[in-house]
């Protein structure tokens, strides 16, 4: 059976494609009716986070959508509820097309209801991050001013702002007709993470054709399968938790989602739903190591074919030491939430070429540029630009990050090895310049991770008179060693002057919602 028209189409334009999900199985089963409400729905919601849950239900109405604390519903039980849900956001709250709904939850099954049924409206979703104190929660509200706010229980929205409990069984309740058809699809508006500074609004309309080359290529290289459960970690209101879970939703797949992360509790989902795959951040990883060989020897994870790491870097020694572990079942995701996921590295990658974030999607593309957006030889570091399907169009404030022959710039430096693999050099506002010589953070920490008695390492520069700036590492530990022996390791295996002048030693760092370390605030360490 031949994948619906509008997929051909936008494969046959991304190369490839087309021919990755054919091979995959996904649409081969396809029935005659599936693709006849397929098209109904993409005439009705376009190519929008509603199509993927509605088409999900026609195609597996009777399969798991949701696995969470409160059990197991199915993806008709979760269409019927959105159906329900988006009538009355639109009887009860007037939400209509061009609407903004705000989205207040971590994650179980009310962040889809609330996404899904909001989508079906035509209206645009702003996710909010659950991490957010009282007073920068209170400052983005301000700023956005949703027309609705679905949010926790645990939360307390602003008085002026409608709000409405995320377990929406009031709203599933209601009898309203059904909401209008919208005239367009809806935009999703994720928040970046903020470590340089308020985070900004990166609105975009998710399209079939951005979701194809990131689907194609999760099946080739990760090997996910249509209908196996998928453990997702990370909030579902960053990148890497919305992309993964709409890439469930288009495979089908049960999402096995928890409030909150713990590692005991992850390798227990994934034993008792019998999981193909598990996305998380790199410090979720670690946490997961952390339990010991004999913890989690305890747990059955044979089913376990996938880990997708993401959102914050991965780093060579953690790789090894997962990989070691668990077996060659992680993957590296490189990407941002202006660009979506960029490059995927398989383990084969990551044991052929340590450090490495992979190769680009289906799709997608690369380029490293100098100062002047010329191409850099082979090898040599530059500003790493991506393009593909799931690069935003500009933030909601009308900025934007530089573009160069339609490829975006991520913020990054990296370099491209021979066989087209990229390598994350750092931030290029975090480059560090002492006594003339360019020294880039992930080098030195990554070379300080590989010490038996690190768990992991930070690098940062600050001020120096004599040298312009001089290089602080701070570290966590996993065994008992001194600084002495960890500046020792370092010259061992780097040049003099990417030394640390100072090691400091502290329990943990201090971390956005996604993992990422919030270097502005490790001198509060």
């Amino acid at each position: 059976m031949r994948p619906p028209e509008w997929l051909v189409q936008g494969a046959a334009e991304v190369g490839g494609v087309s021919v990755a999900l054919l091979k995959s199985g996904v649409w081969r089963s396809a029935r005659p009716s599936h693709l006849i409400g397929i098209e109904r729905a993409l005439r009705h919601w376009g190519q929008s986070m509603a199509a993927l849950g509605v088409i999900a239900a026609i195609r597996y109405p009777d399969r798991a959508a949701v696995i969470d604390e409160n059990g197991s519903t199915t993806y008709a039980e979760l269409d019927h509820r959105c159906e329900r849900i988006a009538a009355a956001m639109h009887a009860q709250h007037r939400i209509v097309a061009g609407s903004k709904v705000a989205v207040l939850c971590r994650n179980h099954r009310g962040f889809l209801e609330a996404t899904l049924a909001a989508s079906r409206v035509g209206a645009d979703v702003l996710f909010v991050n659950t991490e957010f104190a009282p007073p920068q929660l209170a400052a983005v509200l301000e700023r956005h001013r949703p027309d609705l706010l679905i949010h926790d229980a645990e939360f307390s929205p602003p008085a002026d702002i409608p709000s409405v409990v995320s377990d929406l069984d009031e709203l599933a309740r209601s009898d309203a007709p059904e909401a209008p058809k919208p005239d367009s699809p809806g935009h999703i508006t994720i928040l970046t993470s903020g470590t340089t500074g308020t985070p900004k609004a990166a609105p975009r309309v998710p399209t079939a054709l951005g979701l194809a080359g990131l689907t194609a290529s999760a099946l080739n290289r990760i090997g996910l399968r249509s209908g196996e459960p998928m453990v997702i970690c990370p909030p579902l209101f960053h990148g890497l938790g919305l992309l993964t879970s709409m890439l469930a939703l288009f495979l089908g797949s049960p999402l096995v989602l928890a409030r909150r992360f713990d590692a005991g509790a992850v390798l227990a989902s994934i034993e008792r739903t019998r999981a193909g795959s598990m996305v998380a951040v790199p410090v979720m990883l670690r946490r997961m190591l952390e339990l010991g060989p004999t913890e989690i020897a305890t747990h059955e994870l044979r089913s376990l074919r996938a880990v997708i790491s993401g959102a914050s870097a991965l780093g060579a020694p953690l790789a090894e030491r997962f990989i070691t572990q668990f077996g060659p079942v992680l993957c590296d995701a490189y990407g941002s939430s202006e660009v979506g996921i960029a490059t995927i590295a398989t383990s084969a990658d990551l044991i052929a070429a340590p450090g490495t974030v992979g190769r680009p999607c289906l799709g997608s593309s690369i380029r490293i540029l100098d100062d002047n957006d010329r191409p850099v030889p082979t090898g040599e570091t530059g500003r790493i630009f991506a393009g593909g399907g799931l690069v935003f169009g500009g933030y909601s404030d009308g900025s934007s990050k530089t573009v160069v022959d339609g490829r975006m710039s991520t913020g990054d430096l990296g370099h491209l090895d021979r066989f087209g693999r990229l390598f994350v050099d750092g931030r290029e506002d975090d480059m560090i310049v002492s006594g003339g010589e360019n020294v880039y953070p992930v080098e030195v920490e990554e070379c300080l991770a590989s010490h038996p008695a690190v768990a992991e390492a930070a690098v940062v520069g600050v001020p120096d008179e004599e040298f312009g700036q001089r290089l602080i590492a701070y570290v966590v530990l996993r065994g008992p060693v001194s600084e002495d022996d960890l500046m020792a390791h370092v010259r061992a295996n780097l040049a003099r002057y990417k030394t640390p002048r100072e090691i400091r030693i502290v329990d943990e760092f201090p971390r956005n919602a996604t993992g990422k370390v919030l270097r502005n605030k490790l001198h509060e360490t």
